[in-house]
C-alpha cells in the first residue's frame, strides 16, 4: 500500500474480551487474528462494552475492525 500498485483491503470485525482492561481486550482480538489472517495492516476500535457483576466490572469487551491486504491472484 506504500507504492502506487492497486490493492484491495478486506475488513473483519472481532470482539476481544479481557478481565484486565480495555486495551488488553483489543490486544486479545489482534492476537487471535494474527493466528489465522495474513497481512494485517491496521485496526479500528468501533465500540466498547463490558459486563458487571455485583457492582464490579468483570469483563471488558472491544469491538475491533481489522484490515488486511487481499493477496493478488497468482498467475
Amino acid at each position: 500500500m506504500s507504492n502506487n500498485d492497486p490493492s484491495v483491503v478486506n475488513v473483519i470485525e472481532l470482539v476481544g474480551c479481557s478481565s484486565d482492561s480495555m486495551q488488553n481486550a483489543v490486544e486479545v482480538a489482534v492476537a487471535e487474528a494474527v493466528t489465522t489472517v495474513r497481512n494485517l495492516k491496521g485496526f479500528d476500535v468501533v465500540g466498547w462494552t463490558g459486563k458487571i457483576r455485583d457492582g464490579k466490572i468483570i469483563e471488558y469487551r472491544a469491538n475491533v475492525k481489522l484490515s488486511f491486504l487481499v493477496e493478488a491472484k497468482r498467475k
